[in-house]
């Protein structure tokens, strides 16, 4: 029997993953449909391997269904069929879909269908309207109800008959609407789309690290664990130290706020946002001595605006400046920032919270940087963390306890209760940093959608210039709710940010990229805005 683990559909992307999905082939074209020939390794690699996409159905890291999809030319179908194309459907982008094939044990599943629904919507992201499928002969009733049509002759061999099948856009829509929405889940089963600023979808090894046995802020374990996790951050943005907390992203701007107390000298505060809003508030609850340059949500700060700024302010020390406005999805310059800073001898303080894991960033010059484990980073929320670039030290008669950096710095990082569960996900999180390519990936993933936002007619409220690559806020015209819009979608498996009061002020939604997505996974999304008249 089987148990009740999720299902995880997902591009095939590690070596495992791989040599699965070789046995799993031979399995079902060799020993099953007598299609190949048997090889004392069991493992049988695709003639086209080098050039398939794999969409792989995962249970328990295990993999127990496949199929491949390819759109060079010539395909598998054009050296069996003599001018395939006369059997097709004319000015149409094609690829064609090979070796759907499901672990005998999951044959009355939804795995079939889960299959073939999600490369699909991976099939219509790369811009393909029609696939071709050689598909079993006594499965073509399935196909047919997914809206396969079967064309032409037969083709194979005795005991291994394949029926050619194509599949336009049009075809699939209409006749399996119902794919496109989240299926009913069995308890336990979690298959919503996470699309939120916090929580954000959390990948299966890091929730697998999360869910160790707890163990001691005290042994040495733990110890290691912590330090390797500081290193690791710290080498991702470029910053000598930093100082982890037990507590969300406002415990590390209390922090900065904190350490910007003991200055005694006056700074700028930049508010172009609701976090930039939040800074003021952190700025006045601590009694600093600030002014504030306030300009319209949605806008970039412009150099001279800032020089402006700071010019009448006796004696300015310091500037404090959110990187990423998570509100409107404004980037700001941090290049612009720094060298302003360094211009005039002040320290640059930033909330980095949104864009830490986002965007590569560099803090080697920035004197107080906030982050959270829970955004970018892809991990848990509950961990917060302050960059540094100087030596701290405690502040026993000034601060609080749980705000001084320096009793931090003092103890190793440790100087109060923490949490190895929240430890062990946040360093396996940062392991897929070590791939040079994932910001670039992010970026094209962010690029593709808000392309796509805009052709269905949706205004996204930061330009492209100042834009973050992980929120992407849309401004709803008048008549169209955006609490409506966003109840809707999460009835559907969607969950976007809607519940924000200043989202609801303004009839905003926001759709936020900061934990694990991918494209296949956005297209059913789309599909469903689609149908919201504008």
């Amino acid at each position: 029997m089987r148990s009740h683990q999720p299902l995880t559909f997902k591009i095939a992307s590690e070596d495992r993953e791989f040599e699965q999905i070789n046995r799993l082939n031979y399995e079902t074209f060799v020993e099953e449909i007598p299609h190949n020939e048997a090889n004392p390794g069991r493992s049988l690699v695709d003639k086209f391997d080098g050039e398939n996409t794999y969409m792989v159905c995962l249970h328990e890291d295990r993999v127990v269904g496949m199929i491949a999809m390819r759109g060079k030319r010539p395909f598998s179908l054009d050296q069996k069929l003599d001018n395939l194309d006369s059997y097709l459907p004319r000015d149409r982008s094609i690829c064609e879909l090979r070796l759907l094939t499901v672990d005998n044990r999951f044959r009355n599943s939804r795995v079939f269908g889960g299959l073939v629904k999600h490369i699909a919507r991976y099939g219509m992201g790369q811009g393909y309207d029609l696939a071709v499928i050689s598909g079993i002969v006594n499965h073509v009733k399935l196909y047919e109800h997914l809206g396969f049509v079967p064309f032409g002759p037969l083709v194979g061999k005795p005991g291994a008959m394949f029926q050619p099948m194509y599949l336009t856009l049009e075809a699939w829509r209409d006749s399996s609407k119902s794919l496109f929405k989240p299926e009913s889940v069995s308890p336990g089963e979690n298959e919503h789309v996470t699309l939120l600023p916090g929580p954000v979808a959390i990948g299966p090894e890091v929730r697998r690290a999360f869910a160790q046995a707890p163990i001691s802020h005290r042994s040495d374990s733990f110890r290691n664990a912590l330090s390797e996790t500081r290193e690791t951050l710290c080498r991702l943005v470029g910053a000598k130290r930093v100082e982890i907390m037990v507590g969300s992203g406002t415990l590390a701007n209390d922090a900065v706020a904190a350490q910007l107390s003991l200055e005694k000298k006056p700074g700028l505060v930049l508010n172009n946002g609701e976090f930039g809003s939040r800074l003021v508030d952190h700025a006045t609850r601590f009694g600093l001595s600030f002014d504030t340059l306030g300009i319209d949500w949605g806008e970039a700060f412009d150099p001279d605006q800032i020089e402006g700024a700071l010019d009448p302010i006796p004696d300015v020390k310091w500037l404090w400046a959110v990187h990423c406005e998570t509100s409107t999805g404004i980037l700001n310059d941090l290049g612009m920032l720094k060298k302003i800073a360094a211009g005039r001898g002040i320290h640059l303080c930033l909330d980095c919270i949104s864009s830490i894991g986002t965007v590569p960033i560099d803090l080697g010059d920035v004197r107080l940087a906030s982050g959270a484990a829970g955004k970018g980073l892809g991990a848990f929320s509950g961990l917060s963390m302050v960059f540094y670039n100087h030596e701290i030290k405690p502040a026993p008669e000034k601060l609080p306890r749980y705000l001084d950096l320096g009793l931090y710095a003092m103890n190793s990082g440790i100087p109060f209760t923490h949490s190895s569960n929240l430890i062990y996900a946040l360093r396996q999180a940062l392991k897929r940093f070590e791939s040079e390519d994932v910001f670039a990936r992010a970026l094209e993933l962010s690029q593709w959608l808000r392309a796509r936002l805009r052709e269905l007619g949706f205004r996204i409220v930061a330009p492209d210039q100042h834009a973050s690559p992980a929120a992407i806020t849309l401004a709803l015209p008048d008549g169209l709710s955006s609490m409506e819009v966003g109840r809707e979608l999460e009835e559907l498996g969607y969950f976007l940010y809607y519940k924000g009061g200043y989202l609801i002020e303004r009839n905003w939604l926001q759709i936020c990229l900061m934990g694990d997505c991918s494209q296949e996974r956005l297209i059913p999304l789309l599909d469903a805005l689609s149908e919201i008249s504008l």
